[in-house]
């Protein structure tokens, strides 16, 4: 028999982050053309769900990762006994595991043996098959015991016409633009606001419209003044000024996006942008801009090399090479040259 055409229901656990939350959608478009009848809940952060606010066929339950277990007990009650063909439990982390303890469901699927960790096998009955993938690849992989395979990758990110609307205002057509957001939510994965300047000012003496953009956070705030201290000619500052949805309307809009490893390269990349991503912490092959690298820098192997003293291929798959420094690993002219290469191989 094959599998998708017996489950009527699936539940997806996946929480984090906001570029963890762009992966996941290629998978549910693949279960959704597999078998359309099928209803998926997805449980998922509160900022990931306004992220995802309005995706079609899919319900969405926001749960509030500081709530504790006030938030379980919530939780168990908006499921109010549901009992789901599949559980696909797609986060390793210690409270994620706990939170599937919640939700009820004939078959639990999760990770493999070589990946688990606290405590995850304890709350799953079956595991994808192990492979050394692009973090989205090996989302698809949940669709295997399903009976599915993840070939086509869609994302199809709804954004509301009154967003793109108002992204379109920010800035005049008459330039190409590059949009930096500079800040990811792991502060180590931060370039130097020093080297951002450089290559914005690189791309504001080849015509371009520079836009900075990114949370109201007191860091983003602080990095944003710091690049532009460095500017004489000054950027568009967005920082703060937009929701979610805007944000992806921004993304949409750029022609490029320059950002570390963070939420905003995965959006991007959704959203069909280019993006000149900068990588020493994490390794590009695994977490970098699924659809194209070739505008992105990746120093992970030389990271591995001088700070973990051992190839990067040696390394766990996901192992983070996050010390103070790492990203100053990433010159300048590194990503100037990703900057010229994209202006030479996408014309406009």
């Amino acid at each position: 028999m094959n599998h998708a055409t017996a489950v009527n229901s699936i539940c997806i656990l996946r929480l984090s982050a906001l570029g963890d939350a762009t992966h996941v959608l290629p998978l549910i478009h693949t279960l959704r053309r597999q078998n359309p009848s099928c209803r998926i809940t997805w449980i998922l952060g509160k900022g990931e769900a306004k992220l995802m606010q309005g995706l079609e066929g899919v319900e969405l339950i926001a749960f509030d990762k500081k709530s504790g277990l006030a938030g379980l007990k919530a939780l168990s009650r908006q499921l109010d006994g549901r009992r789901f063909d599949v559980l696909l439990q797609m986060q390793l982390a210690l409270r994620a595991n706990l939170i599937s303890a919640v939700i009820s469901a004939k078959r639990r699927i999760g990770y493999d043996r070589k990946r688990a960790k606290e405590g995850h096998g304890l709350f799953i009955n079956e595991r994808i098959r192990h492979a050394h993938h692009h973090v989205l690849d090996v989302f698809g992989l949940f669709a295997e015991p399903l009976g599915a395979t993840q070939t086509d990758v869609e994302w199809h990110i709804p954004v509301p016409q009154a967003d793109h609307d108002w992204a379109k205002q920010q800035w005049p057509d008459d330039k190409p633009c590059l949009l930096i957001s500079a800040c990811s939510s792991h502060p180590l994965r931060n370039w130097l606001p020093e080297r951002y300047a450089a290559v914005a000012r690189h791309a504001q003496a080849n015509g371009w419209q520079v836009v900075l953009c990114g949370g109201g956070s007191e860091l983003e705030r602080s990095m944003g003044d710091a690049i532009r201290a460095e500017m004489p000619k000054p950027p568009i500052d967005l920082i703060g000024k937009d929701t979610l949805k805007q944000l992806l309307a921004l993304l949409a809009r750029a022609d490029l996006v320059m950002t570390p490893d963070s939420g905003p390269a995965h959006m991007a990349n959704a959203m069909g942008t280019k993006v000149l991503g900068l990588y020493a912490c994490t390794d590009a092959t695994r977490s970098g801009p699924y659809s194209d690298l070739r505008f992105t820098v990746n120093r992970y192997p030389q990271a591995a090399e001088r700070y973990m003293h051992c190839a990067a291929h040696d390394l766990p798959w996901g192992k983070r090479v996050e010390f103070p420094g790492v990203m100053e690993m990433i010159g300048i002219d590194d990503a100037i040259a990703c900057f010229d290469r994209y202006v030479a191989e996408c014309p406009p």
